[in-house]
C-alpha cells in the first residue's frame, strides 16, 4: 500500500535541517517521493523505497557512483543529504510501524518536460549527459561490494523479469503474442551477436526518460538513479523515449542524441545499428511494468494501446528497422 504524509513523518527526525516540516507526496512509480517543505532550510525531497525491490546494499552502492559523478563530472544530478549519523541510507519505522528505506536529497528546481516541448536541445544534452555517465562509469574504481542490477534479455525478456512478464501485461492477446514471441527471440540472438564487451557494456542511468529530468531554463537536471545498472550504454537512449516511441518526431531525436554523445564519446556505427535492438526491448520492459504496477498512475496512463503499439513497432523491427535509414 502507498504510504501517506502522516505515514513518513517519523523519517524527519532521522535529518536535522527537517525539524518542523511537512511532507507531500509527488511522485509515485518504483518507490515514492515526498516534498518536505521547511520553515528555516527551504524544500527538500525524500525518497522512499519500496520494499523488495532495491536492496540496503545497492542502494548505496547507487548513492556512491551518484556521490562520484557529482564530485568527478559536472552534470547536474540530484545532492543526497546524509542523516544525523553521518549515512546517506536511512531505516525508519512508519506510523503503521513499517520499516521502510529513506534517502533525503537538496530541492532541484524545474518540470518534467512533455513531447511537445521543443526536444531538439534538450536530446543533444541527453546524448551527452550519457556519453559523460559513460565515460565516467569506464574510469571510476567502483568500490568493494558494488552491487547493481543487470539489465540482459534474460532480466527483461523472461518470465520471471525484473519488471515483470510481458506476457501476462494488459492487452497481449493471441495475436500479439505472437508477434512479440517471434520479437522475444530475436531480441536474444540480436543482443548475443551484439555482445558484452567493454566498449558497449557497463554501468549505466537505465532510466534517462522525461519523467526524470527536471527542465529550468537551460538547465537539464537528471534525477532518479534507482534503476541504475550495467546494461548496454545505448540503452540509455532507448530509456530517454520510453511510452513514446511511436512519436513521429524520435527518429531525429535518435540523430539529435547521437550527435551530442559524440561530442564526448565515439560511438561507431555498429553501436548505432544497435539502438533498434535497445528501443525494442526496452518496449518489451515497459509493457512488463505496466502489467506489474498497475497501481501507479504511470502505468494507468499508458495502459491503453500500449500492447498493440508494441506489436507495431515488433512487426517494424522484425522487418529489419524501426524507422527509415
Amino acid at each position: 500500500m502507498p504510504l501517506s504524509a502522516s505515514d513518513v513523518q517519523p523519517a524527519l527526525s532521522l535529518w536535522p535541517d527537517l525539524a518542523g516540516g511537512t511532507t507531500r507526496l509527488i511522485n509515485h512509480s518504483e518507490n515514492q517521493t515526498f516534498l518536505v517543505e521547511t520553515e528555516r532550510r527551504g524544500r527538500f525531497t525524500l525518497r522512499i523505497h519500496r520494499p523488495g525491490y532495491q536492496s540496503r546494499p545497492a542502494i548505496e552502492s547507487e548513492l556512491a557512483w551518484l556521490t562520484a559523478l557529482r564530485r568527478d563530472t559536472d552534470v547536474p544530478i540530484p545532492e543526497p543529504i546524509p542523516g544525523l549519523d553521518g549515512r546517506l541510507l536511512q531505516a525508519f519505522k512508519t506510523s503503521g510501524e513499517e520499516t521502510r528505506l529513506a534517502v533525503l536529497f537538496r530541492f532541484a528546481y524545474g518540470a518534467e518536460p512533455t513531447p511537445d516541448d521543443d526536444m531538439c536541445q534538450l536530446f543533444r544534452t541527453l546524448g551527452r549527459y550519457a556519453a559523460q555517465l559513460h565515460l565516467h562509469a569506464t574510469q571510476w574504481q567502483q568500490p568493494e561490494g558494488f552491487q547493481r542490477p543487470v539489465w540482459r534479455a534474460a532480466s527483461i525478456l523472461d518470465a520471471d523479469g525484473l519488471w515483470g512478464d510481458w506476457r501476462i501485461a494488459p492487452g497481449v492477446d493471441k495475436t500479439i503474442r505472437a508477434v512479440l514471441d517471434r520479437t522475444d527471440s530475436a531480441l536474444w540472438r540480436r543482443l548475443g551477436e551484439y555482445g558484452l564487451g567493454e566498449d558497449r557494456f557497463g554501468l549505466i542511468h537505465a532510466d534517462m526518460r522525461l519523467g526524470n529530468l527536471l527542465v529550468d531554463g537551460s538547465n537539464v537536471t537528471l534525477i532518479d538513479f534507482d534503476d541504475a545498472g550495467f546494461c548496454w550504454f545505448v540503452y540509455d537512449f532507448a530509456a530517454a523515449i520510453s511510452f513514446h516511441e511511436t512519436n513521429a518526431a524520435i527518429p531525429a531525436l535518435r540523430s539529435l542524441w547521437i550527435e551530442g554523445y559524440r561530442t564526448v564519446r565515439p560511438l561507431d556505427d555498429e553501436h548505432v545499428e544497435a539502438i533498434d535492438s535497445m528501443v525494442m526491448l526496452r518496449r518489451m520492459a515497459l509493457l512488463a511494468w505496466i502489467g506489474s504496477h498497475a497501481e501507479t498512475r504511470l502505468a494507468q496512463t499508458h495502459k491503453r494501446g500500449f500492447a498493440a503499439g508494441t506489436a507495431q513497432l515488433a512487426e517494424r523491427y522484425l522487418r529489419g528497422a524501426l524507422w527509415p535509414k
